[in-house]
């Protein structure tokens, strides 16, 4: 028996897919029993509720500078997930990935986009801007639309096209009522959908993609935390036992939701998978304004309306491909 898992991205229709090959030759497959697939929602609702609950960890780290908690993330993020890969004994997959040097090259552009993801919202979460963080997560979907048709030159059915246009004209509402765009939630939604796209094109497992890209980034990371430390901008983990072991933490947290993501992907559908997605920028909102007060103006709640309306559209005209397709 073996399994053979595929992660490829689809902006314009099913976002992250995840083809699953189980059996003994090529070709076969076999379906999962109801006490696996209800495994499968667990690990989604674990994957997926700990990403809606980042904003909460990334706030304990609140004191310090945004460019040096994301250098101590990829530094624990790296220790932990090649702890992960030794785990699994998936080294040949990351030499693999080594060896190209189209592939590395990919990577490397996938690697500036998920820093500057990062950083964005490590800086949002420390300044007091979860709500427009969570504004960010909410349009990725349809941000992934649009790539797809601006980029890989796809074509939208009707109500995909009516779900970018609310999209668009709630953000664009929002920016004549405060007189600036968003820029936070631009930011967040445009670099994670870059960040797909690229790993569209070099579809590889989550885990074994972020060990190569945290690696990319270590250098960096080393050189900034060591001109902080040398110019006396900052001591070394983070100055505290406490934030030491925030910071340690991190890595983790970081690497953990990606097993769980894995895990899942092997006992649901896709479809089905696809829909656990909205349940990180939902925790975002929530604790935006619950936990930490960020009321959002009228501007605010008729973009959001516009984008909850878009992609309530959006996922109806998927599922709706889907069961058409399965039928």
């Amino acid at each position: 028996m073996r399994v053979i898992l595929n992660f490829n991205y689809f902006p314009a229709n099913r976002g992250l897919v995840v083809e699953i090959q189980l059996g003994h030759g090529r070709g076969m497959t076999t379906s999962l029993s109801p006490a696996e697939a209800r495994k499968g929602v667990l690990f989604a609702i674990a994957c997926y509720g700990s990403w809606g609950l980042f904003p909460a960890f990334w706030r304990l780290l609140a004191e310090l500078p945004p460019a040096d908690v994301l250098a101590w993330r990829i530094v624990w993020s790296l220790l932990a997930v090649l702890i992960l890969v030794g785990w699994q004994r998936r080294w040949n997959d990351v030499l693999v990935l080594l060896g190209s040097r189209r592939r590395l090259a990919v990577l490397a552009a996938s690697t500036a986009c998920i820093s500057v993801n990062w950083l964005v919202f490590i800086a949002a979460v420390g300044g007091g801007k979860v709500l427009e963080a969570s504004m960010g997560y909410f349009l990725n979907p349809l941000v992934n639309v649009a790539l797809g048709v601006m980029v890989l030159k796809e074509r939208l059915r009707p109500l995909q096209w009516l779900a970018v246009a609310l999209a668009v004209a709630g953000v664009a509402q929002l920016t004549v009522a405060t007189g600036s765009p968003p820029w936070v939630a631009l930011i967040l939604a445009v670099t994670f959908g870059i960040y797909g796209l690229l790993r569209k094109r070099l579809p590889v497992a989550p885990l074994i993609g972020l060990a190569v890209e945290t690696g990319l980034m270590l250098p960096f990371a080393l050189a900034w935390l060591a001109w902080r430390v040398l110019a006396g901008g900052a001591p070394m983990l983070g100055g505290s036992v406490e934030l030491a072991l925030i910071l340690a933490a991190s890595g983790p947290v970081t690497a953990l939701p990606l097993l769980w993501f894995a895990a899942a992907a092997t006992r649901m559908r896709y479809a089905s998978l696809g829909f656990f997605q909205y349940m990180a920028p939902t925790g975002h909102f929530l604790l935006a304004v619950l936990a930490y007060g960020e009321m959002p103006e009228p501007a605010h709640w008729l973009t959001f309306a516009c984008i909850w309306v878009a992609i309530l559209l959006y996922s109806a005209d998927i599922w709706r491909q889907y069961r058409l397709s399965a039928a």
